[in-house]
């Protein structure tokens, strides 16, 4: 059993901040995922289903961020579930917009919601990082994280939450690394082609590779020789400038 957490603050005010990336996120995986209607349970709402064989609980903490683990703890202590069942899916100011980083353990980084955690069940828990970006004056960082995301953001936002829903089941089983390559992937797959292709020579590359001698540099082979020869008859009848 995994128990799935998404950080946030309840209400419409703060349904479209910064901090509550973590509240969109989980919203995507119980959507695609199929884990049902979220209902009121452990001071927030639960939603209950099972992804690839794994029960899943998704819990979205009703308290406010700053008492996030009042919540889970709840959660936590009523399943019995140790810390390595627990991912809390947050924003995070220290990695730039868009990037998205694991974490098993570890401090809280000034992150309220995490404090929180680790004072109700410890910090032994895997955290899904998700970068929104830095204001650049620690004295700005409140109004930014409850500030709503911008029209130029919501690109990126609307595809990278697409894509953590995508790959849940990847997370749900811990492989954490195939989780982070499936979401670049999806996110970028054309870059993500460009690079596959680029590990293997394509048939134009083959061609011109076998038609020249490694140590003359002359032409060789099949298609070399007769390029010689049309070569020379060029010369011979001076057409070649």
């Amino acid at each position: 059993m995994l128990l799935l957490i998404g950080l946030g603050n309840p209400g419409p005010k703060h349904a479209e901040n910064r901090h509550n990336i973590g509240f969109m996120a989980l919203d995507q995986i119980v959507s695609r995922q199929g884990l049902g209607s979220y209902r009121s349970r452990f001071q927030g709402l639960l939603a209950e289903g099972s992804i690839d064989g794994t029960k899943v609980l998704a819990l979205k903490p009703m308290t406010y961020m700053n008492e996030s683990g009042r919540s889970v703890g709840e959660a936590a202590r009523f399943y019995k579930l140790p810390t390595n069942n627990i991912v809390v899916i947050h924003d995070e100011i220290d990695l730039r917009t868009g990037q998205l980083r694991i974490k098993n353990g570890g401090g809280h980084a000034g992150h309220n919601g995490l404090r929180s955690i680790d004072q109700h069940i410890g910090n032994d828990y895997h955290r899904v990082r998700i970068g929104v970006g830095h204001p650049g004056d620690k004295d700005l960082v409140t109004p930014y994280l409850l500030g709503d995301f911008t029209k130029a953001e919501r690109n990126w936002l609307e595809r990278e939450l697409d894509a953590i829903a995508k790959a849940a089941p990847l997370l749900v089983t811990s492989d954490h690394a195939g989780f982070l390559t499936k979401v670049a992937t999806i996110i970028q797959p054309e870059q993500s082609e460009k690079l596959r292709k680029a590990k293997r020579p394509g048939p134009a590359e083959n061609i011109t590779s076998a038609s020249k001698n490694s140590v003359t540099g002359k032409p060789s082979g099949i298609l070399g020789r007769a390029l010689t020869r049309a070569l020379a008859h060029l010369r011979g009848s001076g057409t070649e400038r």
